[in-house]
């Protein structure tokens, strides 16, 4: 199975249904009114943490998730039904990023993030049933349902990380410590993916993460090392695995040196994460000697000998690791969510109600005649077949020329009108949609 550990998502939630235009025709019930129902809420969005995945390859095949939207309102007052809200796993360590900036980290199994709210349904003409207008011809459309596009980072959880030239023997290593089964050849890049073993020694545990090798440039996008540093931004030690013989036209210090360096640029956190320095494949003719040249010359970590092949020197070496770990703080393994960089998935502000004075507007307001419609230009609405709109003919050219000429509109976004608010005005209401 492919390893695949970013992927960028199109996440479309489920727009609102829409308000029914009814009114009540009984055979001797007078007085019927308006019985429209409201629209049902379209379904919303959420990403969970599974910890039964280890990939984001379904996403490489599926880019677009979509949530169903909710059923339109009917008459007799019922309200549609809401639309079905849409629950997609991710794997446990899931990076989530909005725009560049990082909004979540699901690392707890079961942790989720409201990622694409589902629309409002709009609102039947039983709503805008009032003392002024007892029979409404108005209706809502339901709200569309957000769009967002997400950037999606799979990061490992890993207590310590191997990191090293290719042939290095890290595989092995890995291998001779824990149950995992890497790829071992005597040929470098076997590694092509991180891999994940569970260590334990005396009593004690933890995980280790192997990552492809790194070569000069990696940062610069050579190799495949670079692209998998992200994995060992959870450890919390990173090993140094060195060969004492080097690794092609480089001797060992050089190498060492090269790996740092290519940290160091991939992320300035790692470059001063607590670090040991594991010099590999003593059981070779001659690798002594080089071991103890090149730990003369390395003096800021703690350096040791050991062999993936016999298993020489990984004792004292566990010991050392286990006693460092045990005194470096554990991340927050709950996971964190920053939900107020998801704009989108802020409740969506409450309908205010703007009165006005008058006045200002009292020789037009005389001509209009507001029992004929209660809403601005631009109302939206379906009627029934047959049904007429709430605003129409002269009544509407009317209102358009009064928005226009008398500076109602200009003052009321002044006062910051928003869509779906209420404007009182002359002994009139009306709701407001620019």
């Amino acid at each position: 199975m492919a390893f695949i550990d970013t992927a960028r998502i199109s996440l479309k939630a489920g727009s609102g249904g829409d308000g029914c235009l009814s009114f009540r025709r009984e055979k001797y019930v007078p007085y019927g009114g308006p019985n429209g129902g409201d629209g049902g809420r379209g379904g919303s969005i959420y990403l969970v943490a599974d910890p039964q995945l280890s990939t984001l390859m379904d996403f490489a095949y599926r880019p677009h998730w979509a949530a169903p939207r909710g059923k339109n309102g009917q008459g007799k007052n019922c309200t549609g039904a809401s639309g079905e809200d849409l629950v997609i796993p991710v794997p446990c360590g899931t990076w989530v990023k909005k725009n560049g900036d990082l909004v979540a980290d699901l690392l707890q199994p079961g942790r989720r993030i409201l990622a694409a709210r589902g629309g409002r349904g709009g609102r039947g003409n039983t709503a805008f049933k009032s003392n002024r207008n007892k029979a409404p011809r108005i209706v809502e459309r339901g709200e569309a349902g957000e769009v967002v596009e997400l950037v999606l980072e799979l990061k490992l959880f890993a207590d310590a990380g191997l990191v090293g030239l290719p042939n290095a023997g890290k595989s092995s290593l890995l291998a001779r410590l824990s149950h995992a089964k890497p790829k071992i050849a005597d040929y470098p890049f076997t590694t092509l993916g991180p891999l994940l073993g569970a260590v334990r020694h005396k009593e004690k545990s933890f995980v280790l993460a192997d990552i492809p090798g790194l070569i000069e440039g990696a940062h610069k996008g050579k190799g495949l090392g670079d692209a998998f540093l992200r994995h060992l931004q959870r450890a919390r030690i990173l090993i140094h695995v060195v060969d004492p013989f080097g690794f092609m036209s480089m001797d060992a210090l050089r190498g060492y040196r090269t790996v740092a360096e290519e940290v160091r640029r991939f992320h300035p956190d790692l470059a001063g994460r607590p670090r040991i320095v594991l010099v590999n494949k003593m059981d070779l003719p001659g690798a002594g000697k080089l071991a103890q040249n090149l730990k003369k010359k390395i003096r800021r970590y703690p350096v040791f000998f050991a062999s993936a092949a016999t298993g020489e020197g990984l004792e004292a070496f566990l010991d050392f690791a286990i006693e460092r770990l045990a005194k470096l703080p554990k991340d927050d393994e709950r996971g964190w969510v920053r939900e107020e960089a998801l704009e989108e998935t802020s409740p969506a502000p409450s309908r205010r109600v703007i009165r006005l004075e008058a006045r200002n507007f009292s020789r037009v307001l005389k001509k209009l005649d507001f029992s004929t419609f209660h809403r601005a230009s631009g109302t939206r609405q379906r009627p029934r077949q047959g049904a007429q709109g709430a605003v129409v003919g002269k009544d509407r050219e009317k209102w358009i020329e009064f928005l226009k000429t008398s500076g109602l509109e200009r003052e009321l976004k002044r006062q910051g009108i928003r869509e779906g608010d209420t404007v009182e005005i002359g002994g009139a209401e009306f709701e407001w949609i620019p």
